[in-house]
Formats: structure tokens, C-alpha cells, sequence
């Protein structure tokens, strides 16, 4: 089994399902008391928030890759960085690293049954261009939220759910905005924010939710239990 390196706390909140994921799909897999082989970088988000505020993302880039690095050092085998939104800065990361680096919205794409998605998360990744354009790359057309159900959902993210706050009506809040976005034509909507997974399961919406974070996840385990190349 390869050693999966997680970089993560933005949010902690997201960072403990990566590693119950992880843990679980090896389980599952395996059998037994097997379990993931990890490394977590588990970062201060009110830094990286700062960063985001503030748009200094040339400083933002700068410590994700260094902790990238750090992780590889360490031993991991793989890396992957446990936010949507901080997938930014994800050339700078992958420069840094002479391991794999799994871009979360890769499993994604490969996910979505249709070629229309609704893209649903924080207020900087469904503004910005650099997750819509890598899911337009291949091949898919992109749903945006209007602009108070961007801010409402952005609200909800980092108001409550970085927060571990859960909240029934939050939840109905983004069920409708959910709702609206599969009006519009979305195959699927997906929940590019990992925290989101955090209160919406399939059961609320009309189509299918792909969620972010289970299928990065699953595409590390996949790698991480992949048979190595033969020694010649």
C-alpha cells in the first residue's frame, strides 16, 4: 500500500472526513483491521484564510507547496490537498512535488453522468475561472449559482460549516439552491466544497450529487492499492 499524504485543516471539519474516508475504503476493500497508510498535514486556517481574504495567493501557493514538500519528505507517496477552493493553487503545489498530486476535480469530471454540472461551493471557486475552466477542459458545461445563492452558500460554509455547525435550515437553503440549479438543466450538481458533503447527502437533491471529497478520496485509494511495477 502506498503512503497517501493529506494536506489539510481548510477545514479541520473536512480534513476528519479525508481520513475517516480513507480508513473506511481500505477497510471496506481489505477486510479485517486493515487500514489507510497516511501522513496529515493539518494546517492553522485562520492563516490560509488570510491569505484568501487578502488575495496574496503568491503567499498562499508558497506554504501549500512547502507543507506539500514536507509530506513528501516524510515518506508520502502521493499527495493531496483536502480543499476545493485552495486547488488554486495547485500548479505551484505540483511543481513542487516529484510524487503524484491528485487534482480534486479530476474524480470529479470522470464522475458526472451528463455533460451539463451545476457547480456548487465556496463564493472563490465558483467565481474564479480555475475549477470551471478544468471541468470546461474536459468537456463538461458549467452551472453557476446567481449571485445571492453563491453568497448564501459561501455563508453557509464558512458562518456554519467550518464551524461544525449543522443546521436544518442551512441544509433546506441549499437544498433549494441545489433544486434551482437542476431547473436550469444540471445533470448533476457538484459539491465542490468539501464541507458541503458535511450536510447534504444524495437524498437532497433531484439529480446526482458528486461529491468532492469522497471521490478524491477514492481515486487515492485506488492509486495507493494499485500493484506496484515489477522490479526488473
Amino acid at each position: 500500500m502506498r503512503t497517501i499524504g493529506l494536506l489539510g485543516g481548510m477545514s479541520w471539519e473536512s480534513t476528519a472526513l479525508y481520513y475517516r474516508l480513507a480508513n473506511e475504503l481500505v477497510r471496506d476493500r481489505l477486510g479485517g483491521l486493515a487500514s489507510a497508510s497516511l501522513l496529515v498535514r493539518s494546517l492553522d486556517f485562520r492563516v490560509v484564510r488570510e491569505c484568501q481574504l487578502q488575495d496574496r495567493w503568491d503567499d498562499a501557493a508558497a506554504l501549500l507547496a512547502a507543507e506539500a514538500r514536507g509530506l513528501e519528505s516524510a515518506g508520502a507517496e502521493l499527495v493531496l490537498l483536502c480543499t476545493n477552493y485552495m486547488h488554486r493553487t495547485a500548479p505551484a503545489i505540483e511543481a513542487a512535488l516529484s510524487v503524484p498530486f491528485l487534482h480534486i476535480a479530476d474524480p470529479v469530471t470522470a464522475a458526472a453522468p451528463g455533460p451539463t454540472v451545476g457547480l456548487l461551493g465556496a463564493a472563490g471557486t465558483v467565481r474564479a475561472e480555475f475549477y470551471r475552466e478544468r471541468l470546461e477542459a474536459a468537456g463538461l458545461r458549467v452551472l453557476v449559482p446567481p449571485e445571492d445563492d453563491v453568497d448564501r452558500v459561501d455563508a453557509a460554509i464558512f458562518d456554519e460549516l467550518c464551524r461544525g455547525v449543522l443546521s436544518d435550515a442551512t441544509r433546506a437553503d441549499l437544498r433549494a439552491v441545489v433544486r434551482r440549479l437542476a431547473g436550469r438543466g444540471a445533470d448533476a450538481v457538484a459539491l465542490c466544497c468539501t464541507e458541503l458533503e458535511l450536510l447534504l447527502d444524495p437524498g437532497d437533491s433531484p439529480v446526482p450529487l458528486l461529491p468532492s471529497a469522497r471521490l478524491h478520496v477514492t481515486a487515492a485509494v485506488d492509486a495507493a492499492l494499485a500493484p506496484r511495477p515489477a522490479v526488473v
